[in-house]
């Protein structure tokens, strides 16, 4: 799957970052617990994960139904804090970088559709290492909406000059799937954020697959596949 590198990049594929292509869901479950826990909430590890993806202010409104602002304000401060003390484990999934590098070399422009944090979305991007694959990336400033609201998708896409019926996203994430059908962009949902292939598939996920190394093995066929050989997407 090759293309003219000199030719315009008018098609895309945007990936979400943490639990698609860095294994980080987890850290992040951890983080939001012991920030729950800082502020005497005894919140279930489980009921975190499952929302983990989400923006941090859904995330805690979900779990928090009265949390009041300035409580919301000490919750990500504490998430913050503890995540990062996490970023010197945190490593990509296997074959992230070829799974990039085989997008870009496709003709496809390549998009990290992120909600992170500034600071985090720069420790990713220098854990990922992927150089001149990425042509555009995303933070939490982008977006006035957090997922599922397509905010971050959109400011993603107009980041790359590509419109949304030629693109397609991949997450890991249920918040992932509904923010690309919010805009029509099929998404490749992975399952390797800990979200089960049923719950991604019930949530209209195009297609499923473990993990970066197995979407890589699969992509010509994939929906990226076809989608740079100019071919309809469903």
């Amino acid at each position: 799957m090759t293309s003219d590198s000199a030719a315009p990049k008018t098609r895309g594929v945007l990936f979400d970052v943490d639990g698609t292509l860095i294994d980080s869901s987890y850290f992040h479950a951890m983080a939001w617990w012991q920030a729950f826990r800082r502020e005497g909430l005894d919140i279930e590890m489980s009921a975190i994960h499952r929302r983990v993806g989400m923006g941090g202010d859904r995330l805690i409104q979900s779990l928090v139904p009265d949390c009041t602002e300035d409580l919301q304000e000490e919750l990500k401060s504490a998430h913050s804090a503890v995540f990062s003390t996490f970023w010197p484990t945190l490593r990509p999934f296997d074959s992230v970088r070829d799974l990039l590098s085989a997008c870009s070399e496709s003709g496809l422009a390549v998009g990290l559709a992120s909600s992170a944090q500034q600071r985090d979305l720069e420790v990713s991007r220098h854990i990922l290492d992927a150089g001149s694959s990425i042509d555009a990336w995303t933070s939490s400033n982008d977006a006035k909406e957090s997922k599922p609201a397509p905010d971050i998708l959109i400011a993603c896409l107009e980041k790359l000059g590509v419109s949304p019926e030629d693109a397609v996203f991949v997450g890991d994430a249920v918040w992932d799937v509904m923010a690309g059908a919010a805009i029509g962009v099929p998404v490749i949902a992975l399952t390797c954020g800990g979200i089960s292939e049923a719950e991604l598939r019930d949530a209209g996920a195009a297609e499923v697959y473990d993990n970066p190394r197995h979407l890589l093995e699969h992509l010509e066929s994939s929906v990226i596949g076809r989608l740079a050989a100019g071919a309809p997407k469903a």
